[in-house]
């Protein structure tokens, strides 16, 4: 493992078996993912702010909250708006502090951080991800032990874009195993939801993504025999595949192809999110966690490639 010094904090560099990662101090974030020495993730340089949520921990919600307003247990909470243009708090709270190694190795770190209370989220937590590369690929264990004396509102998910080398966004072969999508207003919260099949959202059976605009929430997801479920993005015209699996914690999948992303980085590559919960799950309480005190939550998801 080797540290250097960067805008995004202490770089961690993990390798075994043709694999490579660089998680980055702040955030705990997944800077760099490697096989063969092709770079599969479409994440940033050492001296870069993170674009786009690249690689980062979404917690302890994903996606967005309406308003940054929620109720818990018949108290309501305000959360600050870090969406303003929509009016919305996104992504969590962990994603700009600086997070610390617990434990290292050549091929495995376990980067920790402590939230502590706040307005808006007035509970502790301590979450702890376990960052490892093998032959398999790369491979994340996320923990989270509540700290705070009262049950506490949880939702996780991750951010990586990841792109097939020579291969464009129109080009990719995409496949998702989701019935339903979220349908979502102009401030990307969601309305309702549909069915997929027969659609232009169905992505069951392998097909080109083309000219699809995607920030799709997919539900009512598929797993397989092994309790796993796969997003998995292929090059048409060869076997090369990347295959995004996440245990049965998850329940929604989030695919964007980034037509939002300004300058050289937009529709360059395909952020797919495994979600515990799906957008606005603080005011809905659909498959919203609730972690009781001193209650320890685990989940698990990697990439294949």
């Amino acid at each position: 493992m080797t540290e250097t010094a960067a805008k995004s904090g202490v770089q961690w560099s993990i390798e075994a078996d043709g694999r490579r990662a660089v998680l980055a101090e702040v955030g705990g974030t997944l800077r760099s993912f490697s096989s063969g020495g092709v770079e599969l993730l479409d994440g940033f340089g050492t001296d870069e702010i993170s674009p786009g949520s690249a690689g980062q921990i979404l917690a302890p919600w994903p996606n967005r909250i309406r308003d940054g307003q929620y109720t818990f247990e018949e108290k309501t909470y305000q959360l600050a708006l870090t969406e303003p243009a929509r009016h919305n708090a996104i992504h969590g709270l962990v994603n700009w502090s600086r997070w610390r190694a617990t434990e290292h190795a050549a091929s495995a770190v376990t980067l920790e951080y402590d939230l502590p209370a706040q307005v808006g989220y007035p509970w502790a937590l301590t979450l702890r991800t376990r960052w490892s590369v093998s032959a398999e690929g790369l491979r994340c264990v996320q923990e989270v032990v509540n700290t705070s004396d009262a049950n506490a509102p949880w939702g996780y998910s991750v951010h990586p874009y990841l792109s097939l080398p020579g291969v464009t966004v129109d080009n990719t072969v995409l496949q998702v195993p989701g019935k339903t999508r979220i349908l979502a207003d102009a401030r990307l919260l969601p309305i309702g939801a549909v069915k997929v099949a027969g659609t232009e959202f169905d992505y069951a059976e392998p097909r080109r993504i083309g000219t699809a605009i995607l920030d799709t929430t997919f539900g009512d997801i598929d797993f397989g025999a092994d309790g796993l479920t796969e997003v998995v993005l292929a090059d048409p015209d060869s076997d090369r595949k990347i295959t995004v699996w996440a245990d049965d914690k998850f329940k929604y999948w989030q695919v964007f192809t980034g037509d939002t992303l300004h300058g050289e980085r937009h529709r360059r590559s395909i952020a797919v999110e495994p979600m515990t919960c799906p957008p606005d799950a603080f005011r809905s309480g659909r498959d919203l966690v609730t972690l009781a005190p001193g209650e320890t939550w685990t989940t698990a998801w990697g990439i294949r490639a």
